[in-house]
């Protein structure tokens, strides 16, 4: 135990009188040595009683293994200011040998921590490690790392305010100094001690940037009854939500243990706190990969699909939908919990999308596969193509979060090229519609269409169609092929939306108009990267 030295002896006195666990007495006498937290429990109870006996009587040994010695006017100083928890001999009181009661963390039976509620206790065995590599193998994961989290029961935080008072009473006592900021976290101690094992048992490092966490959650039964008082003393950092069974949640009880005032926290709960009457459970073992992310390109050849599941008010209108037809596949193939689907832009239902298609990408909510080579991914989108005749993708890649962002940045900036089949009322001839080929940067105002006003705010928005041309079918019918801004609403543009949309084809042939097909013939993203076939 060298890393202890004499002004941590009453500390360890008062915290084993106290039923504390070794491991959370060298926290509070902070001991930062990670493999000191590993040695066993018995070898460290055993460790800690030969530091207080080899010490007794040393008045000028400060610490073990040839740390400095003390100052002697420090000694009388504590002397002086601590009288009232000296022995007539002017030594400080000493723990109680082994065969009085409170030495009961050495027998047999272990009695639970005060602080940590066992959590460096059992917790920390083998059995309960082997038990968490169980659950994870069992879930059938990939991954090449792994980061360990831990969910602990609120009241520790009560627990540990307590042995901090009454280890900081008994410094002040002795004239020692004590900073709470110094302590050992729980956490941090625990996968100290916790880490090791894991990895050794999963094959696989410790990473704190892993995507694969590994978690416990623990639960006390009794954390309402000790947190109750917390509840009179600041009844506003307690609030139900619907989605938490209990007010005395972790926030909370921190947020509360901040304000409630010491001499008011000294008056509800014993310091340090008195032995629980039980162990903490490990409620929740739980497993989870960081999502991974698809990207492509998808051509849409049908006019009746939309690019998301089409349902109003519960029902679906149509049984399919873009989105469904490519992440079916993706979903099966990664086994993943969900996913998200988004686009650069998107298009009607009764629209087509041509040309080398919309860019996509599908966010893959805790998969369990996560490693696909180049091949299979090929494998993977021609199983896509093949299932069905109303899409196709293409350059189908694994890709980074950071890098979807390629795909949103500069939307609007971004250029689309349409194709749209337009009837007129009156009679038309070639020399009618051939002006609007000289037409340039033409200027739009575009109020909100009336078809989108019930999901989407009302605005007027400026768009601009850069170029056009026409191509003329019978006196009723002529083909426009426009590169416009994105975000322009080309069907408003050619039938003018009763008027919400200015300049429009209607208006700039002096006729009625409607559009009766449109195509997306190229959205001009360069992203995500062309793959050779």
């Amino acid at each position: 135990m060298s890393s202890l030295t004499e002004k941590d002896r009453p500390i360890v006195q008062l915290l084993l009188k106290a039923g504390t666990c070794p491991r959370c007495i060298l926290r509070f006498c902070c001991v930062g040595s990670q493999v000191l937290y590993r040695h066993p429990h018995k070898d460290l109870m055993k460790d800690l009683q030969e530091f207080l006996e080899n010490n007794q009587g040393k008045e000028d040994t400060v610490c073990l293994d040839g740390a400095d010695p003390p100052c002697k006017r420090i000694r009388l100083e504590h002397r002086e200011e601590g009288a009232e928890d000296q022995n007539h001999n002017g030594a400080i009181p000493q723990v109680p040998e082994a065969d009085s009661g409170n030495a009961g963390m050495e027998s047999s039976t272990v009695k639970v921590c005060n602080v940590c509620l066992g959590i460096l206790q059992e917790f920390c065995e083998a059995d309960f490690v082997k038990k968490v590599c169980q659950k994870v193998n069992s879930a059938d994961y990939q991954f090449t790392s792994f980061v360990f989290s831990v969910s602990l029961p609120p009241q520790l935080s009560v627990r540990e305010r307590a042995a901090w008072l009454g280890v900081k009473q008994e410094m002040r006592n002795l004239g020692l100094p004590l900073a709470k900021d110094d302590i050992v976290q729980l956490k941090e101690a625990y996968k100290w001690i916790i880490h090791p094992q894991l990895s050794e048992e999963l094959g696989v490092p410790a990473d704190g940037k892993s995507l694969f966490e590994v978690s416990v959650v623990f639960a006390h039964p009794e954390t309402d009854e000790e947190c109750h008082f917390l509840a009179t003393a600041c009844p506003d950092c307690f609030k139900p939500a619907k989605n938490k069974q209990s007010v005395f949640t972790r926030m909370a009880v921190i947020k509360a243990l901040e304000k409630i005032k010491e001499e008011d926290f000294l008056k509800h709960f014993p310091c340090p706190p008195s032995s629980p009457k039980k162990l903490c459970d490990a409620l929740e073992i739980q497993c989870n990969n960081g999502a991974v992310f698809v990207a492509g390109r998808y051509n849409k050849y049908s006019r009746n699909l939309p690019q998301t599941p089409w349902i109003i008010d519960g029902e679906r209108k149509l049984e399919s939908s873009v989105e469904e037809l490519i992440s079916e596949h993706l979903m099966a193939e990664f086994r993943a919990d969900s996913f998200n689907f988004s686009s650069s832009g998107r298009e009607d239902v009764d629209v087509r999308t041509l040309g080398n298609g919309r860019p996509f990408a599908i966010e893959l909510v805790n998969p369990r596969r996560i490693h696909f080579t180049a091949e299979e991914m090929k494998r993977l989108q021609q199983a896509i193509n093949d299932s069905s005749d109303k899409i196709q993708v293409r350059d189908l890649q694994l890709v980074t979060r950071s890098a979807i962002g390629r795909m949103k940045e500069g939307e609007e900036e971004k250029t689309k090229t349409y194709s749209a089949l337009i009837w007129t009322d009156k009679a038309i001839q070639r020399e009618d519609i051939a002006f609007l080929d000289d037409i340039k940067e033409l200027k739009l105002e575009q109020k909100t269409p009336l078809r989108v006003l019930h999901r989407r705010p009302l605005a007027v928005r400026c768009r601009l169609i850069h170029t056009m041309r026409s191509e003329y079918l019978d006196e009723h019918h002529f083909r426009l092929h426009l590169k416009t801004q994105a975000g322009t609403y080309i069907k408003e543009f050619v039938h003018g939306d009763f008027g919400r949309t200015k300049p429009n084809i209607g208006s700039l042939l002096n006729r009625t108009a409607d559009i009766l097909e449109l195509d997306v013939e190229s959205v001009d993203v360069d992203w995500p990267p062309t793959l050779a076939d």
